[in-house]
This record gives C-alpha cells, sequence and structure tokens, in this order.
C-alpha cells in the first residue's frame, strides 16, 4: 500500500501521495488523505491509515526552537520522543524484545526532508528527493530521472513520480494529493 514522494527545493518542501488502501486481496480509494500539514510542517505517511490518523489528529507536535536547538537534534529527540508516547497511548506502539517500532512517513519543514523509519531513526539523504511504501522504488527511479531535466517544476516532478509508481505497482493509485511547506 502507497507510494509517499518528498522533494526539497532551495525554499520549501513538496511531498506527494497517492489515496490506494490495500492488502494483498482487495483495494479501496480512500477520501482520507495520507499527506497534510501540522504546524510548519507537512507529513505524508504509509504503513497504516491508523497510524496517520494518530499522526493527524492525536500528535501534537512539540515546539521547535531553531536557536535551541538543530532541527535534526530536535526530530531525534523532542518531536520523536512525543511521537512515541502517542502511539503508546493509542495503542499504535508495538514493542517486541525491549524495541519500539511505529511506522514509516515523511517530513518536510521548510526546505529540509526527512524519512522517520519503522524504528523512529530519522533520515536525511543528500538527495533531494526521497520516497516511501510500497511504489518507492518505481518513484526513486522516476526521481532521479527527472532530476536531469531542470524544466520540470519540482511539484511536476512529484506528480510524475506518483503516476510512475501507479503504473507499476498494484498497490499505488490516484488521486494524488501534493501539499508543501
Amino acid at each position: 500500500m502507497t507510494c509517499i514522494v518528498g522533494y526539497k527545493t532551495k525554499t520549501n518542501v513538496i511531498i506527494g501521495a497517492d489515496s490506494l488502501g490495500s492488502n494483498a486481496y482487495s483495494k479501496t480509494v480512500r477520501k482520507d488523505v495520507k499527506v497534510f500539514k501540522k504546524k510548519d510542517f507537512v507529513i505524508g505517511f504509509t504503513s497504516s491509515y491508523r497510524m496517520g490518523q494518530i499522526l493527524q489528529y492525536s500528535f501534537n507536535i512539540p515546539e521547535y526552537n531553531p536557536k535551541v536547538q538543530e532541527l535534526h537534534e530536535y526530530l531525534c529527540s523532542s518531536f520523536i520522543k512525543e511521537l512515541r508516547s502517542i502511539f503508546k497511548e493509542n495503542g499504535w506502539l508495538l514493542s517486541k524484545d525491549g524495541i519500539d517500532q511505529g511506522g514509516t512517513f515523511l517530513v518536510g519543514y521548510k526546505n529540509r526532508l526527512f524519512s522517520i523509519q519503522d524504528d523512529f531513526n530519522v533520515e536525511e539523504s543528500y538527495d533531494r528527493f526521497t520516497s516511501c511504501g510500497s511504489g518507492e522504488e518505481f518513484a526513486l527511479g522516476a526521481l532521479m530521472v527527472l532530476e536531469t531535466n531542470k524544466s520540470i517544476s519540482p511539484k511536476d516532478k512529484v506528480r510524475t513520480a506518483l503516476k510512475v509508481a501507479s503504473h507499476f505497482s498494484p498497490y499505488v493509485s490516484a488521486p494524488f494529493t501534493i501539499l508543501e511547506t
């Protein structure tokens, strides 16, 4: 299920998502979106719609003060601490052998793009783009090729990567939602 695509520019981050909810036997094109804005952040999720609902409606993003912490440090500490707490409170935190797991999602803030992994590790790539979900590899391949064409806008690159993923993956489908910081 899912393809989430993130792309950063010098001034902002664009995150796009498909609308398919699926398993091995069935699929539903859903009205509720996999990408949304919260405070100054844009978030796009995979893993589970329930996890996304917790992120969108229950997660109170802690205040970020750039004078106190660098953004990556803030995400790895205050942000993740509150995230783990709200996941646990809502029955989404999986603990096995003393290791907690959540889910995967992208976070954009101003012009920085991060991927939060299942184990709560915070990843920031040197690449201008990233993706997660079932269509990840297709989207990344498309974005790599699109990078060479400077006449295509970043938003159109995200849209095209989602279209490519939906063409090749049975777990990705339009309509697409694209938001930016």
